[in-house]
């Protein structure tokens, strides 16, 4: 009777390694800013469209030729055509921008009822709901900035001088849709993340505060700081604009790197790996060992 004897090294066959990615405040208050930016984007299109029109300056009306972008309808010889002007260039955009809805029953405002809520027009409650979930996420941006410098997971964000080095093959990486899963934010989610949550979600906020009553009594230096009224509400639909161009990204990158990967991630906090490239070959290291070796545990 032979006895299986164990190699002489350990052999470490291929393996990937789940790790505890994310801590629960940070999944926690991730999926409260979706909610809120998305109930943001559709009652601030929904205000929107009570004057459609973008100006800079303080100041707006007849008399003023300061606007950069307007979304409006018009009478032409084709009959009512929906329009959207940028930066005096105007462009049809009937059926989606300015006049949307069916032939029958066209609706002349900016934004379709698809992507406003409230569908029809209703500035009042859109209003409401615009503002609660504002400072929601002003609220669960204070939380997680004091749960992120507690846990740590606020160091994480910020780039060193090595991931500077390394932004060049990030870059080039992502290109080629090729993703490391190794479990730490590389050099282009930490410079993302790092603007979208202390560049943009400031600027969503100041511009907000600037625009509304109560902001302009509690700061009222914040309107002449952003370049007036008018300009705060232009700067906040730009941030809104991208945003949204963020969130589309973010979610071409979550399929192209795996979702159930990613989505397990962000939802229970375990997230998993790839193999540690020093790990031999599991085909390579089998053939290397002896017959008696590749059995498992049992004796002849």
């Amino acid at each position: 009777m032979a006895v299986i004897s164990e190699p002489e090294q350990p052999v470490h066959f291929p393996s990937e390694t789940v790790i505890y990615r994310q801590f629960a405040w940070t999944r926690l208050t991730h999926w409260i800013w979706a909610i809120s930016l998305f109930f943001l984007l559709l009652t601030g299109l929904q205000i929107f469209n009570a004057h459609p029109a973008l100006y800079i300056g303080d100041q707006s009306g007849f008399g003023f030729e300061n606007d950069v972008l307007k979304i409006g309808a018009e009478n032409t010889e084709a009959g009512p055509r929906g329009y959207t002007k940028l930066f005096g260039a105007k462009f049809d955009t009937s059926g989606v921008l300015g006049m949307s809805g069916s032939t029958e029953q066209p609706r002349y405002v900016a934004f379709p009822a698809w992507a406003t809520i409230p569908s029809h027009h209703d500035l009042a409650t859109g209003r409401v709901i615009h503002f609660f979930f504002a400072w929601l996420l002003v609220g669960t941006l204070l939380v997680w900035l004091a749960a992120s410098v507690i846990n740590g997971h606020f160091r994480e964000l910020v780039p060193t001088s090595g991931d500077i080095k390394q932004l060049p093959r990030d870059i080039a990486d992502h290109a080629r849709l090729k993703f490391h899963h190794t479990g730490r934010y590389n050099t282009l989610q930490k410079l993302t993340y790092a603007v979208v949550l202390f560049v943009f979600f400031p600027l969503m906020i100041l511009t907000g505060l600037a625009m509304a009553p109560g902001g302009d009594a509690l700061l009222p230096f914040l309107p002449d700081l952003l370049g007036g009224r008018q300009t705060a509400r232009t700067i906040h639909f730009l941030v809104m604009a991208l945003l949204v161009a963020f969130f589309v990204v973010h979610i071409v990158m979550i399929l192209a790197a795996g979702p159930i990967n990613e989505l397990r991630s962000i939802i229970t906090g375990w997230y998993r790996t790839d193999p540690p490239a020093d790990e031999p070959d599991l085909s390579a290291v089998q053939s290397d060992l002896p017959t008696d070796q590749t059995d498992s545990g049992r004796s002849a």
